[in-house]
């Protein structure tokens, strides 16, 4: 099941041809917007291209919505959670995705129907320039700061500067994005919970790990997942 590739006309490429219909934009439009080719846009509408966690911010904040929107797909109807449901994640063992911003292992990926979606981070970034950008989705978002040093930034308020220990709760539909701070590792603990976070996740452990050669290297490390189980 970890390997299945998204059906080529599933969310999120339907759904961003569909965003960018209903707001008149044209693919090559949308394409300057984004700073992306315009065969490359067109092959991620069409599906035969897998989309990687750093495109779909772009689309994201080319198109001026939420990324869960994106993500989110049409409405599902789930079954009533069954009674002591548990996912262990063992070393080396569990789904990871990489980007030039974040390295993400994700606990619990083989569990669905979640109401709220854990993720270890490595932050890669050291600026909201490299990062991409302030991102936004639905929901809320706790996050505790593992090792090293990171700031918060975010639209409302000045950025936060934590540390290992240190910890936050917050809307997540508040423009935001982490930013390591100091040459040190900085690994966080991640837990999200909103409409489209568990899709979000799922497309991680099946499209961004199946990224094709160039687009994005997604290997993570069996010696980064050990160091979280440690």
């Amino acid at each position: 099941m970890m390997n299945e590739l998204v059906p080529a006309r599933s969310y999120p490429a339907a759904a961003i041809k569909a965003e960018r219909v209903e707001q008149g934009l044209t693919l090559r439009a949308l394409a300057a917007r984004i700073g992306l080719p315009y065969s490359t846009l067109s092959k991620l509408e069409n599906g035969k291209m897998e989309l990687t966690y750093d495109k779909l911010l772009k689309l994201a904040q080319g198109l001026n919505i939420e990324l869960g929107k994106l993500l989110a797909g049409p409405a599902v109807v789930h079954q009533p959670p069954a009674v002591g449901r548990r996912s262990v994640a063992r070393a080396g063992h569990s789904p990871g995705a990489t980007s030039n911003v974040y390295q993400h292992f994700y606990p619990a990926a083989d569990l669905l129907g979640k109401m709220m979606v854990p993720i270890i981070i490595e932050v890669q970034a050291d600026s909201v320039e490299a990062s991409g950008g302030l991102v936004r989705h639905a929901g809320e978002e706790y996050l505790y700061v593992l090792a090293g040093a990171m700031e918060l930034h975010s639209d409302l308020y000045a950025p936060l500067l934590m540390h290992a220990g240190d910890s936050v709760y917050f809307d997540s539909g508040m423009a935001h994005v982490y930013v390591r701070v100091g040459a040190e590792t900085c690994r966080v603990l991640s837990v999200c919970a909103g409409s489209g976070i568990e899709r979000l996740a799922q497309s991680a452990t099946k499209t961004w790990t199946l990224a094709p050669s160039g687009e994005s290297d997604t290997n993570i490390s069996e010696d980064f997942v050990s160091d979280i189980e440690t």
